[in-house]
């Protein structure tokens, strides 16, 4: 498991959408799902893809279970799941300001 946040960049797309999802809180997985669709237009997201990406981001630690309830599994992310999404975010927003600067984006 990475101790280092950044040894886990570039974060897979669903991989961050996950951790945004969960920076307001614990969530069950059915909810992730609906969110991160909600977030990317409606994309279609399969199931086994998305519990295999849950798996893999708990046994990476960037997430961790916070309990269980009606066959529902709750999840949190952990300090290095949000180290890592804290990255991935300025990542992102040093992308976006380059393709500023080279115009091909307008300020907004």
């Amino acid at each position: 498991m990475p101790q280092d946040a950044r040894e886990l960049l570039p974060l897979k797309p669903l991989v961050f959408q996950v951790l945004l999802a969960l920076t307001d809180g614990e969530r069950h997985g059915w909810s992730l799902v609906r969110e991160v669709q909600q977030r990317t237009g409606g994309d279609r997201i399969l199931p086994a893809n998305f519990y295999r990406t849950l798996r893999a981001m708990l046994a990476e630690g960037l997430i961790e279970e916070a309990g269980r309830t009606d066959d529902r599994r709750y999840f949190r992310t952990t300090t290095l799941g949000r180290d890592a999404a804290r990255l991935e975010a300025r990542r992102l927003q040093e992308l976006l300001s380059d393709a500023r600067t080279r115009r091909l984006l307008r300020k907004t």
